[in-house]
């Protein structure tokens, strides 16, 4: 999918398509580089801003100023009390609105262009925000052309999710689903292939050709991939290592897989 039409997808998601609870939540991310890759690239999910008073980055500013963004100044004790006390946030925190960054399933689905034999990532009751945001980030290294989230146990969109993706969130599109097997039987039907990354594969990374639309499961960090969702793939992917080492955590198998797909799709680094 193109960048256009990515930015076409977010444009859209800017309405709250949420449940009035869903639409009251918010997040605070923190950093200058997180909150100018938001301004630049989704700015509608960006509601509020909080900045150091000693504060000099004229081009943050100017974002902010171009899409009217309140402005309020950030007081010493009050960077622990937002972001968190590990947080490091340069002087910069801002309230994001997490709903209004998803993209409805079928608003997606929709856009996205088939010819190009696109690969997706559906995570599978991921808990680790610092493995849901290394993910996203691995999507958008190697073309992965949107990532799919479920409401339901699932780590959601979180500062940390933000600050792990290195502003990712704002470039790749991230997609909202409901029922994980319901999703990946629609997307059957519409000619993808679903492999799910699995410790004890039925096939080798490295012998798949991707010839088809491909969508990778990536299941939760301790428990894997559910059983019913397992039926549901028509391929589990395991990863040759070394025999001193017993597995891979989810994002790091995650990036592997991406990039065997990405080295047979050279043009989704384009």
């Amino acid at each position: 999918m193109s960048n256009e039409t990515a930015k076409s997808c977010y444009n859209k998601a800017m309405r709250p398509k949420k449940s009035p609870a869903a639409r009251k939540e918010k997040v605070y991310i923190y950093g200058k580089h997180a909150l100018v890759e938001a301004l630049s690239n989704t700015p509608g999910v960006i509601r509020k801003a909080f900045l150091a008073p000693d504060l000099h980055d004229p081009k943050l500013r100017k974002l902010l100023e171009e899409h009217q963004i309140p402005v309020s100044p950030l007081g010493a004790s009050q960077g622990k009390e937002l972001a968190g006390r590990d947080a490091v946030h340069q002087g910069v925190i801002a309230v994001m609105d997490p709903s209004a960054l998803l993209v409805p399933f079928d608003e997606f689905i929709a856009n996205l262009d088939f010819s190009k034999k696109p690969a997706l990532a559906l995570l599978g009751e991921v808990q680790d925000p610092h493995n849901v945001g290394a993910i996203i980030r691995s999507a958008a290294a190697f073309g992965i052309s949107g990532v799919l989230i479920p409401e339901h146990n699932q780590a959601g969109i979180t500062g940390t999710v933000v600050k792990t993706s290195v502003g990712m969130v704002f470039r790749v599109p991230l997609v909202s689903i409901g029922n994980v097997n319901h999703t990946l039987k629609t997307l059957k039907e519409k000619g993808f292939w679903v492999y799910g990354l699995a410790m004890q594969g039925s096939a080798a990374l490295g012998a798949e050709i991707f010839d088809t639309p491909s969508v990778f499961v990536v299941g939760n960090e301790g428990a894997g991939i559910r059983e019913k969702t397992l039926e549901a793939c028509d391929v589990t992917l395991s990863i040759p290592m070394h025999p001193r080492t017993e597995s891979l955590n989810a994002a790091v198998s995650a990036a592997v897989v991406f990039y065997e797909w990405s080295t047979k799709h050279p043009e989704s680094l384009a």
